[in-house]
């Protein structure tokens, strides 16, 4: 104790300079050594960037119509079992499934689009027309260009 009492500001300047001289190259020493457990940090058979994913290109996989009423059957039960813990009117469950799965077996292709979506598109096509003339350039045909767009969206055309 007395002898770092008794050190002047530069021989205190000159141990904090040895001092640091050394345990700076130690510690990056160290650092290195320890970069390629960081590396290797959040990998594993756990990690998410080991799961293998499917294709995006290739088709989904089927599905079996039973496992997928199974399914639906046993999610609308438990939001049966909810509204009747909270005292409201439970759905029916059997109705439903089948209101679902009968809306998931619709065709694919012009008879899938609703009217609803075909009018929003429509409307786009008129907005778009409204500009160009705005623009002075010639219009789009309506009913062709929105039929042009839902063949576009459905990715059939």
């Amino acid at each position: 104790m007395e002898l770092a009492l008794a050190l002047t500001a530069t021989q205190k300047g000159a141990v904090l300079l040895a001092i640091s001289g050394i345990a700076a190259p130690v510690a990056g020493y160290l650092f290195h050594r320890s970069a390629a457990a960081w590396r290797s940090f959040g990998q594993g058979p756990f990690a998410i960037d080991s799961e293998v994913l499917p294709s995006p290109r290739g088709a989904p996989a089927p599905i079996d119509p039973a496992m997928r009423a199974a399914e639906v059957r046993q999610m609308l039960a438990a939001k049966a079992e909810r509204q009747r813990q909270r005292g409201e009117q439970p759905l029916d469950v059997e109705a439903e499934t089948e209101r679902l799965l009968a809306g998931a077996e619709r065709p694919r292709g012009q008879d899938a689009i609703d009217a609803e979506l075909r009018a929003e598109v429509r409307q786009l096509v008129v907005a778009r027309n409204e500009r160009l003339m705005r623009e002075g350039r010639q219009p789009l045909d309506v009913e062709a260009e929105t039929e042009k767009q839902l063949a576009d969206f459905i990715g059939s055309g």
